[in-house]
Parts: structure tokens; C-alpha cells; sequence
């Protein structure tokens, strides 16, 4: 079949590290290709060089047979490709069809047209299926349709070409399958499309094609109708992989963490928790699952201190601690894996070894007497732990900036877990990790909920939170709608109760509402 796009030798080095090693990638025209790989594999930087991003240091990129240079985003962008990045670049106060035409906005006597921008972005989002009000203000609306605006936003500049970098990481089943439709309908109207993602499961579900890139190298080209779910993650991986959590039935004993009509408000002021009561036991996990924006990350951030509660109690093991600083709440064994690794994890600027101490730096055996630095037993710490977890480049000194988004999300899980505590709280703890990772994660989580320590997970990921848990609590417009055992639930009723469903049916199956 004709290839809209090829690129043929491309090689890319940063400093310590060959990024693309030779790469030829041929995308044909009309086919939804998906490109997937371990963290670092150079998905993309592959995707930026293509993009106008980075520049490649050898190789070349034919568009419809002709060799390209692709500058910056305007010149990809004027050649017809459109990129969505899984962090959208939206203004919140602007409309959808605002967002839309910015920077390339319609005149009428010198002035915007508003509308017939209106009317553009309407008749685009009936064409293609993407329901959206274009008078709408992006901060009304959800996570799902402000990622319709950025693919209308690249549809209204004419691409041709559409790369999608992690479109389904902050989407529901329903959102998720809602979104394959809208891709299944830019297809057959001829539009080409490049789906990054760490799900192989997505992959097997839309894709024509999937590209699987490891260590910089591309590993293969397969069509998606002859592969299957274990080869493609050994090829991703380099070695078998447990595609299922293995995990022996809980013991729960005495509770560790309980939580009584918590009520918490955002920086702006509006009640994000209301009312809520949890326990967490000794030798369990506990999920949360909800669409995210119903106060997770408030319920949360208030039961480790970052955030004070406006009313209500968080205890652990019967002391309460609502009122105590972060520090002092990590001194009586709670971890955290905050969901934001930049805001909350990790101070950019410094080495791994002292990321890998934050929180624990003026404790023995870091510290010695009158608070200096014991640089032998930091850098011992960060050695062990950098191996134990695979934290690439594994040079101790490397500033985290540098990393990938893969690897400091491992230098956040490789301290949190390594303090052994009593009471750890993982908030969207594989995010942005690939296959490999995620395995050796879950498999720590579950390692440490059979040593005893009593798991709070909150995930944006279904699979994740049904593989790993012992109980569901559902939380919808900040409010516990339901807690039920993870036997008696699967992705499609806990993706409808997600969405505010009945509490009591869903496609008329009884489930459980207690609380407790």
C-alpha cells in the first residue's frame, strides 16, 4: 500500500545516549498505525523530529514520496500533520470554537469572525463525530470533549496526518470507546493516524498496524490482525510478561487508616470532598475509581497533610492526624505517591540521590551528628535503589529534569516504597510507564499488602484498579457512592457508576451500596 509518510535512517543523540538509532518507519495512508514501547524507547523523540520539535542528526522524511524538512510545528503543521499531546493546550476561558481558530482566526473587514468560526467548527464536529458546543467554555466541560477540541483544533488547519501521544490516559471505558469511534470515523473519511499509547490492549482494539520501538531501535512492524497481546509485550519488554497481577486472596486484619464526614475544599474554594468515610486495613488494597475531578486528588492531598480539611477526621491507628504537617505525617509511616510527579514527587533540579532521600534527609542513616550530610550512605541508598528499580540512566548524579516522565515516576515509587510503611497511598502510580514497569509495580504493591501495610490506591486506569484491589470505593462529584468488593465488579459497571449511574442497577445487575 502507498506510504503518506516514511522515515528512513533517522538517528538522534542527547548527551549519553543514542534516542533513535536508525529508524525507518513507513506510515500508509488512511491506517491508524500505533507506535508503543518501554519509557526512553524514543517514541517520542521519533514523534517530536517528526513534528518539527527536535531536529534529527542523520535520516530523512519523504511526504508523499518527497523529501521534507520540517523546521518547527508551523512548517508540520502547514506540510498537514497535527499532533494532540496528552497534555492539552487549551485556554480555559476561552470557547471551544475560540480554542479552535486561535491563531488562525477568520476575518470579516479586519475584524474575527466569530460567526462563522461558529458555524466551521460546528459543521467540522458533525463531520467528523466529535460532540462539542463550539460556544461552550472549555473549563465547563469534560476531559473527553476538551480532547475533541484539540482534534478539531488540528482538523480546522486541514491535517492530514494526526498523531495522538497518550489520547485515552485520563478517559473512562466509555470516553475511551467514544474516542476509538471518533478515529474509526477520521479514518474512513482518509485521514491518517499515529496512536502512541502504553496500552496494548487499545492497540489490539484499533489499530491497522503497530511499530514497537526498544532501547532506540525499532523492533518490528506487525500487522495488528496477525499479532496478539504476548508478543507484542515481549517485544516491547525484550523478555515474557505477566499479563495478569498475581496475587493470593487478602488477609485483612486491624485498621490502619479510617477516615470520618471528611469535607474539603479546593484553593479556590469549592467543596470538592463531601462527606466522606473510609477505612483502610492492614493487608489490603483499597481503589478508588472515579472519572478524574471528583475530588480524589482533594481526598487525598487532605489525608497527607497537604491540604486541611474543613471538616471531619483522618485517623491513623486511632490518633488523629489531620491537623499535622506532611513531614510529620511521613514520620508515623505513610508514603505517598502524589499523582503529579513534577508538583508533588520531585525537585527537578536535583540528582536522583538526593530525590531519592527527600522527606528522609535529616534522618539517620542519612544525616550524621548536627545534621550533616552522610554522603557515603545517600549514595549507597541510590545505588541499591536505582538497580532494584531500573532507574535509567542509572548515573546517580544525573539531575531528574533530564529523565524521562517514565523514570522519575520510577524515582518517586523507588523512595516511597523503599521507606516501609505502614500505610502507603498510591495516587495514578503507573502513569506514563510502560508494560515493564507497570508489571514490576503492581507486583511491589502487592508485595507490600502482603507484608501488612494497608494500600490506598487511586487510579484513572480500570484494569489497574480491578487488578490490584481488594475493595472499590466509586467516588462521583466528590461523595463514596459505593463500596463493593473487586469480585463482584468489572470495567463496565464501575465505568457506569464513574458517570453518576444508578447506585442500585447497572444494565440491571444488582450491586452493593454500603458504604463499609
Amino acid at each position: 500500500m502507498e506510504h503518506i509518510l516514511e522515515m528512513k535512517n533517522i538517528t538522534k543523540r542527547f548527551p549519553g545516549v543514542v534516542a533513535n538509532d536508525a529508524i525507518t518507519l513507513g506510515i500508509r495512508k488512511g491506517e491508524i498505525h500505533s507506535l508503543v514501547g518501554e519509557n526512553g524507547s524514543g517514541k517520542s523523540t521519533l514523534m517530536s523530529i517528526l513534528y518539527g520539535l527536535y531536529h534529527a542528526d542523520s535520516g530523512e522524511i519523504l511526504f508523499k514520496g518527497k523529501k521534507v524538512e520540517i523546521g518547527d510545528s508551523r512548517a508540520a503543521i502547514d506540510l498537514g500533520l497535527g499532533m494532540v499531546f496528552q497534555h492539552f493546550m487549551l485556554v480555559d476561558t476561552l470557547t471551544v470554537a475560540e480554542n479552535v481558530i486561535l491563531r488562525a482566526e477568520p476575518a470579516r473587514y479586519r475584524f474575527v469572525d466569530y460567526r462563522q468560526a461558529q458555524n466551521t467548527v460546528k459543521k467540522l464536529a458533525s463531520d467528523y463525530g466529535l460532540r462539542v458546543d463550539p460556544r461552550a467554555r472549555i473549563s465547563d466541560i469534560s476531559v473527553g470533549q476538551q480532547q475533541r477540541v484539540e482534534i478539531l483544533k488540528a482538523l480546522y488547519r486541514h491535517a492530514q496526518i494526526l498523531i495522538l501521544d497518550e489520547p485515552t490516559a485520563v478517559l473512562t471505558p466509555q470516553e475511551t470507546e467514544e474516542l476509538f469511534q471518533v478515529m474509526r470515523n477520521l479514518k474512513q473519511q482518509g485521514t491518517t493516524i499515529v496512536f502512541i499509547t502504553h496500552k496494548i490492549k487499545e492497540v489490539l482494539a484499533i489499530s491497522d498496524r503497530v511499530s514497537v520501538l526498544r532501547r532506540g531501535k525499532l523492533m518490528g512492524t506487525r500487522n495488528t490482525a496477525e499479532t496478539n497481546h504476548r508478543e507484542l509485550a515481549e517485544m516491547v519488554v525484550g523478555r515474557e510478561v505477566l499479563l495478569r497481577v498475581e496475587k493470593k486472596p487478602s488477609e485483612p486484619r486491624e485498621t490502619v487508616a479510617s477516615i470520618a464526614g471528611l469535607t474539603v475544599k479546593d484553593r479556590r474554594g469549592t467543596t470538592m470532598v463531601k462527606d466522606v468515610s473510609l477505612e483502610v486495613r492492614s493487608g489490603e488494597v483499597l481503589g478508588i475509581a472515579g472519572v478524574e475531578g471528583n475530588g480524589q486528588q482533594q481526598l487525598v492531598e487532605a489525608i497527607t497533610g497537604l491540604i486541611k480539611p474543613e471538616a471531619g477526621k483522618v485517623m491513623l491507628h486511632g490518633q488523629p492526624i489531620q491537623k499535622l504537617s506532611p513531614m510529620n505525617i511521613k514520620k508515623r509511616g505513610v508514603s505517598y505517591i502524589p499523582e503529579d510527579r513534577h508538583k508533588r514527587g520531585l525537585i527537578l533540579d536535583y540528582n536522583v540521590a538526593d530525590n531519592l532521600i527527600l522527606g528522609l534527609h535529616t534522618q539517620h542513616p542519612f544525616v550524621e551528628r548536627y545534621l550533616f550530610r552522610n554522603e557515603k550512605q545517600i549514595d549507597e541508598h541510590a545505588r541499591r535503589l536505582v538497580a532494584d528499580y531500573d532507574i535509567r540512566p542509572t548515573d546517580i548524579r544525573q539531575i531528574v529534569r533530564t529523565f524521562s516522565g517514565g523514570n522519575q515516576q520510577k524515582v518517586v515509587v523507588a523512595r516511597e516504597f523503599s521507606r516501609k510503611p505502614q500505610f502507603l497511598i498510591c495516587s495514578q502510580p503507573t502513569r506514563g510507564l510502560d508494560i515493564g514497569a507497570i508489571e514490576f509495580i503492581h507486583q511491589e504493591i502487592i508485595r507490600q499488602r502482603d507484608q501488612g501495610t494497608a494500600v490506598l490506591l487511586v487510579s484513572a486506569e480500570l484494569d489497574e484498579i480491578l487488578s490490584l484491589s481488594d475493595r472499590i470505593a466509586v467516588m462521583y462529584e466528590g461523595r463514596i457512592v459505593t463500596v463493593l468488593p473487586a469480585a463482584e465488579s468489572d470495567e463496565r459497571r464501575l465505568g457506569y457508576l464513574m458517570l453518576g449511574g444508578d447506585l442500585h442497577r447497572t444494565e440491571g445487575v444488582e450491586i452493593g451500596t454500603s458504604a463499609e
